[in-house]
């Protein structure tokens, strides 16, 4: 999760609430060419290729236009393709990991990237815009096309004679908009608010973790601010060896639960995804992946 300020345009503050309100008013006010246009890609690309680009691309692109846009786009264009439920959901869940990973390359992605350039900026890192690029782009690049693959995967179970292989019908208010989008800030506002209160325990603990434990201690991002835990455990003092495994760990944390990414939180409310059926794919999903970068970043040294 990210804190509810996002930045500035203007000099008039934007947060997540504002984004998700008018990107959600924009949809409704052209859902018919939108979805129109999502349907005919689908069936010039058929599904399994729509599914590998859709996380591919907000993986990659989510660095840029942020992690809050990806997961727009991303529930818009899974909710108008001719999929059963289980099949949107799995795919929603894989590229909200794709798009927590993404989002990480830049401080336009998430917060937690922001912060993380903001703690490293003085001696001895001196970290600019590209610096956390550098550091995690040979992780996170090959994740993202490992993500794609696994949809591919998934989606290739989806029973095409399956009653509910068809995509859904807008038939969203403006009132729903506005009641996602407060029940969006409201959920973050908790998260956040949770998340300063475990500071003074992470500020006392957690920082005296060897980085391979505090690695798999960092599961916690599944449930409190990733943000905060950023804040609280990455510093100048820290090896890079270290600053990887806090970032990594929280990153891939991030997607076993809802309340662990943006993303998850927008994509789960637009498409009423429950916890228990998101934990059902991302939680083995994100200790997998978890198990792979360990072996990766601890015992091959890469």
């Amino acid at each position: 999760t990210s804190p509810l300020h996002v930045g500035d345009i203007f000099g008039i503050p934007i947060g997540i609430f504002q984004i998700v309100l008018v990107v959600g008013l924009i949809i409704y006010k052209w859902h018919d060419p939108i979805h129109k246009a999502i349907r005919k890609l689908t069936d010039i690309l058929s599904v399994k290729v729509l599914g590998f680009l859709l996380i591919v691309v907000l993986g990659l692109s989510s660095s840029v236009m942020s992690a809050i846009l990806a997961a727009i786009i991303l529930v818009e264009v899974v909710n108008a393709m001719p999929l059963p439920r289980k099949s949107k959901i799995d795919l929603t869940i894989i590229a909200c990991f794709s798009i927590g990973l993404g989002a990480a390359l830049t401080p336009l992605g998430e917060p937690l990237s922001t912060i993380a350039i903001s703690k490293l900026a003085g001696e001895p890192y001196h970290a600019d815009f590209m610096f956390l690029f550098n550091m995690l782009g040979k992780y996170i690049f090959p994740g993202i096309f490992a993500f794609g693959l696994l949809g591919v995967f998934f989606l290739g179970k989806a029973d095409p004679k399956d009653a509910g292989m068809k995509a859904a019908d807008y038939n969203e208010t403006v009132k729903d908009v506005i009641m996602r989008a407060v029940k969006v800030y409201v959920f973050i506002a908790a998260l956040v608010l949770l998340g300063e209160g475990f500071k003074p325990l992470i500020l006392e603990y957690f920082i005296q973790i060897p980085s391979g434990i505090l690695y798999w201690v960092n599961m916690v991002s599944a449930i409190l601010d990733n943000a905060t835990l950023c804040a609280a455990e990455i510093g100048p003092a820290l090896s890079e060896i270290q600053i990887r495994s806090i970032l990594m760990g929280l990153l891939l944390s991030g997607g076993m639960l809802i309340p662990g990414n943006i993303p998850n939180i927008i994509s789960a409310g637009k498409l009423g995804i429950t916890s228990k059926e998101w934990a059902r794919l991302g939680f083995p999903l994100g200790v997998i992946s978890m198990a792979i970068y360990f072996v990766v970043i601890f015992v091959l040294g890469i």
